[in-house]
């Protein structure tokens, strides 16, 4: 018997599934397992890999750079609560959709009493789970954005973070989203902006045609050996006051935008090589403009809507949250 607080679901049908030592089995049969402290929810055609092996690649190499306990830094608690503008939670459910390698998962268990059903697509939820499992406020799913394992409108709050602009179809991902949360419950989403017509006039959107396709470990071990220089090229420009030209030309993440203050000369080599290769190696990169997803959320029947930028101390984000209409 499926005895979770929310049911799971075939993510083919929305069929019922049964519960089993071996995963969730579905009544034809089809089984979905668990492995590694995950229910690998995949549909069948999925299984031989997807558009987000580079994240498997990725959050399975870095499994604790960016998550708060190893860091040292508590960035991603300061960003997942400007973000959403979210309490304790108790009593709430809470659904993560893009956990990466779960440095929000972190912060949803150790700073709230919310029960969290956290998805991601790729393998990295084997680093989600070495970092944050077991737990008793923790469920752990393999599955996509279009074929969650949920019943619609089953979570009081839904967040994706990091996540829309590297989906096929970004309105569509909002939408499964929103399908997701109860009425008078809420969502919060962040995405790379669209500022202007110079928005992809960078480096990294000169280069992608070609790092896109490219072998992971061999782009990996490009972006390793390039990346001190660059760093160095890149600290220099800031001093000099040239800094924000400089970057976007440089085939390199934004250094003061993505590597927070209280890191060690060690960490910032580090997290500089993880999100350069964040850069270049996903499958899609589809930044938006705000006034878009702001008309997505009320098309969706979400009320009081926030929709614009939220600074933290360490970041800024691009954000749109709101309300279901009940």
């Amino acid at each position: 018997m499926n005895t979770f607080p929310i049911p799971v679901v075939d993510p083919r049908d929305g069929g019922p599934l049964r519960l089993t030592g071996e995963g969730f089995v579905a009544q034809d049969g089809e089984v979905y397992p668990f492995v590694g402290g995950a229910y690998r929810m995949l549909l069948p055609h999925e299984r031989k890999g997807n558009y987000t092996e580079n994240f498997g690649k990725q959050w399975n190499t870095f499994a604790r750079t960016q998550v708060d306990e190893h860091s040292g830094v508590d960035l991603s608690k300061r960003r997942f609560f400007a973000q959403t503008d979210w309490g304790d939670l108790a009593g709430q459910t809470v659904l993560e959709v893009g956990s990466g390698a779960g440095r929000f998962t972190e912060v949803v268990l150790k700073h709230t009493k919310a029960e969290l059903y956290s998805v991601d697509y790729s393998a990295a939820v084997e680093a989600n789970y070495a970092n944050n499992g077991p737990h008793p406020r923790l469920r752990l799913f393999q599955a996509g954005v279009y074929a969650l394992p949920f019943p619609p409108q089953s979570f009081d709050n839904v967040f994706c973070f990091g996540v829309l602009q590297h989906t096929p179809d970004v309105k569509k991902s909002v939408e499964c989203l929103a399908a997701m949360v109860k009425p008078g419950g809420r969502l919060a989403v962040d995405f790379y902006p669209i500022k202007g017509w110079w928005s992809k006039i960078h480096a990294k959107y000169l280069l992608r045609p070609w790092t896109k396709n490219m072998n992971h470990d061999k782009l990996l071990r490009l972006i390793r050996r390039n990346v001190p220089w660059m760093l160095a090229v890149a600290d220099f420009s800031y001093k000099i006051g040239l800094g924000k030209i400089v970057n976007r030309f440089l085939p390199l993440c934004d250094v003061k935008v993505c590597l927070p203050k209280g890191l060690s000369p060690e960490q910032r080599l580090e997290w500089a090589v993880l999100d350069t290769f964040d850069m270049f190696s996903p499958a899609y990169d589809q930044p938006q403009r705000i006034p878009t997803v702001e008309k997505w959320f009320k098309e969706l029947g979400f009320i009081d809507v926030f929709a614009g930028y939220v600074k933290y101390d360490g970041g800024v984000s691009a954000v749109v949250r709101g309300r279901k209409s009940k």
